[in-house]
C-alpha cells in the first residue's frame, strides 16, 4: 500500500481525452522524505515512516526533534506511516515523488474533514424543526425534546444524539482516478473532491 503526503491546493476542472469536462481536486505533491524503515525482524512488520512539509524547532519537543536530528533530517510537519514499499532498497532520506501514481491509476485518499465547531441536534443530527417533525417541542424550535427516561433508569443512555462537536473526522474517500499528474510542479489532479479545507495535508495512498 505504496503512498505519499500532499497539500490540498483547490478544485477545477480539465478536459480529458475525449473532451469531458471533468471536475478534479489538485494537491500538491512535494517530495516526501523517508524518516525511518521498519522490518519484520526488529518490528514485526514491514513499513516506511514518510514526513511532509516544513516545521520550525521551535514548535516541536526535544524528543522528538532529538530523532530527526538522529537521522540527520529537519523536523517535518506530518508524519505517516504507509506499508507496501520495499523496505529492503528503502533507505532513510530517500525522496518519495508525485511520479509514484500515473493517469488512470485508481486510488484512496484520506484526510481530516472540515471542522464545524459546537453544533445543535438540527444541523449535527439532522432533526426536523416545527410543524410535526418538532421531537416534542412547542416553544423551542430548535431545542432536542427529550433525551432520557424519568424514574427508569434515571439517567441518559451513552450515544445519545445531542448537540457537540461536529466535523473534523477522519475521512477516507475510495476509487478516486488520477486524472493529470504535473512530476516537474508536484501536481497531482484527482477526479472528485476529497476531504479537508483547503491547504490541509492529505494521504495519498495506492490500494
Amino acid at each position: 500500500m505504496p503512498g505519499i503526503l500532499g497539500k490540498k491546493i483547490g478544485m477545477t476542472s480539465v478536459f480529458n481525452a475525449e473532451g469531458d469536462l471533468v471536475p478534479v481536486t489538485v494537491i500538491q505533491a512535494a517530495p516526501s522524505k523517508i524518516i525511518s524503515v521498519k522490518n519484520q525482524e526488529k518490528d514485526g512488520y514491514a513499513a516506511v515512516v514518510v514526513g511532509y512539509g516544513e516545521k520550525t524547532e521551535k514548535n516541536i519537543s526535544k524528543p522528538v526533534l532529538g530523532q530527526f536530528k538522529k537521522s540527520n533530517l529537519s523536523p517535518f510537519r506530518m508524519i505517516k506511516e504507509f506499508k507496501g514499499f520495499d523496505s529492503n532498497s528503502a533507505k532513510v532520506g530517500d525522496e518519495i515523488k508525485v511520479d509514484l501514481f500515473k493517469e488512470g491509476d485508481t486510488i484512496k485518499v484520506r484526510g481530516k474533514s472540515k471542522g464545524k465547531g459546537f453544533q445543535g441536534v438540527m444541523k449535527r443530527h439532522n432533526f426536523g424543526g416545527v410543524g410535526g417533525t418538532t421531537h416534542g417541542q412547542s416553544d423551542r424550535l430548535r431545542a432536542p425534546g427529550s433525551i432520557g427516561s424519568s424514574s427508569y433508569p434515571s439517567r441518559v443512555f451513552k450515544g445519545q444524539r445531542m448537540a457537540g462537536r461536529k466535523g473534523f473526522d477522519n475521512v477516507t474517500i475510495r476509487n478516486l482516478k488520477v486524472i493529470k499528474v504535473i512530476p516537474e510542479e508536484n501536481l497531482i489532479m484527482v477526479k472528485g473532491a476529497v476531504p479537508g479545507s483547503i491547504n490541509s495535508i492529505v494521504e495519498l495512498i495506492k490500494p
